[in-house]
């Protein structure tokens, strides 16, 4: 069997926790639909390969045993918690500024519709946005070391290939999933386009959320 030549010990338990672990809403999952709703597909896939970029950083340090070291050093599980924290209330700032400027110029013709012209030159590029959010997160990487471990036979010879095969579905099940949101966003993108007032509304809406995302994480604890 795949699980004990590849040293997985339940693999279908692995994909079900998997699946339903990525349907959970996240700053990640929202921000790459957020960016399809206002950029377009392409911009959409651009959010998602850092999404995906970040991810897979994340599984290779939590298999070198970094949450283990997070664990062990609360300070610096602090500076990287409040780092994050502090990123998302950015994003959320940012988010709310754009929503203000669409507000304002709902009735203007001649004012941008895709992107928001408050974004910062910096904040355009939704790859690095997408990467910062996925890497400062170190709920994540505790995570990913704690879900991981459970389905890796401690006798197997080579370790590394278990937790290859259990990123790669994990990465597969990700990108089915930002694909959906990707192509809904696109549909979102035509609404907003006729609908100012609705625009600015959705954005306020998200702006909240990752204003929610930066005091969760950072009332987190190891």
């Amino acid at each position: 069997m795949m699980s004990d030549v590849l040293g997985i010990t339940d693999l279908g338990t692995y994909v079900l926790g998997t699946v339903a672990i990525v349907l959970l809403p996240g700053p990640n999952s929202l921000f790459v639909l957020s960016t399809a709703a206002k950029r377009g597909v392409g911009a959409g896939y651009r959010a998602a390969g850092g999404v995906f970029l970040g991810d897979g950083v994340l599984m290779f340090l939590s298999a070198a045993g970094v949450a283990s070291l997070l664990q062990a050093y609360p300070p610096l599980f602090l500076v990287v918690k409040y780092a994050g924290a502090a990123y998302l209330g950015y994003v959320g700032l940012t988010m709310l500024r754009g929503a203000w400027r669409r507000w304002r110029d709902r009735n203007d013709p001649a004012a941008p519709r895709l992107i928001d012209a408050a974004e910062p030159t910096a904040m355009r590029s939704p790859f690095r946005k997408a990467l910062v959010i996925s890497l400062l997160n170190p709920k994540a990487i505790l995570f990913f070391i704690s879900f991981f471990i459970q389905f890796v036979d401690p006798n197997y010879a080579w370790p590394a290939l278990s937790f290859v095969l259990l990123g790669l579905i994990a990465q597969v099940t990700s990108a089915l999933y930002l694909t959906v949101l990707i192509f809904a966003g696109t549909f979102l993108a035509a609404q907003f386009r006729q609908r100012r007032r609705l625009a600015a509304g959705a954005t306020t809406g998200v702006a909240a959320l990752f204003l929610g995302f930066s005091v969760k994480l950072a009332t987190a604890s190891v």
